[in-house]
């Protein structure tokens, strides 16, 4: 889903390569990159749930990041409540959610990461989340039954960007137009072109 959701963004000037293991991954595989997506919690795989990120991983991150990387956190990628380094670079972290139900994804208005982005509906996990950093920039909120959380949010750290968007638990939220043009916005402006 997550594979199917990015590559729909190649087109207009993104390619990615994915790591679905997170036991595979290397803080050497980051230095070709301007930009990492980071879209699962902390386990190797759906089957295997040993934790992937190990301190000397999540040191990796806030290093890549301060040297000028790009890191952006989707769904799963903010899922690190009790990683303090990996939660110190995203700014927070979630705690919770409720049951899956209808959550709405509000826009602020007028800020560049939300350009041509309109308020959407979807059936999704509505994160509960916790917000570190006090220089976190809040620019996504989401609402439902349970009431308004923040759902997407930038930081800097060094000469680096971090954002976070906690929609994407379903394929419905990956190929809805809204989402992917955020999508498209925050990856832009996580790799440094805007």
């Amino acid at each position: 889903m997550i594979r199917q959701g990015l590559t729909a963004l190649e087109a207009p000037g993104f390619a990615f390569e994915f790591v679905t293991q997170g036991d595979r991954w290397s803080e050497a595989m980051m230095e070709s990159f301007r930009l990492v997506v980071v879209a699962k919690a902390n386990h190797v795989s759906a089957a295997d749930r040993r934790p992937w990120l190990t301190a000397e991983k999540q040191a990796a991150f806030r290093q890549f990041v301060r040297n000028g990387g790009g890191l952006v956190a989707l769904h799963g990628g903010v899922c690190y409540q009790e990683l303090p380094d990996m939660r110190g670079v995203t700014g927070g972290a979630f705690l919770r959610h409720p049951d899956q139900c209808p959550v709405t994804v509000v826009p602020q208005t007028g800020h560049p990461l939300t350009h041509g982005v309109r308020t959407f509906t979807v059936l999704d996990e509505h994160y509960c989340i916790e917000l570190d950093m006090p220089d976190t920039e809040v620019f996504l909120r989401s609402s439902s039954a349970h009431g308004i959380q923040p759902a997407g949010w930038l930081r800097r750290e060094g000469t680096g960007r971090v954002l976070a968007l906690t929609p994407g638990h379903h394929a419905g939220v990956w190929g809805q137009p809204d989402f992917q043009t955020l999508l498209r916005n925050g990856l832009a402006w996580a790799a440094g072109d805007h």
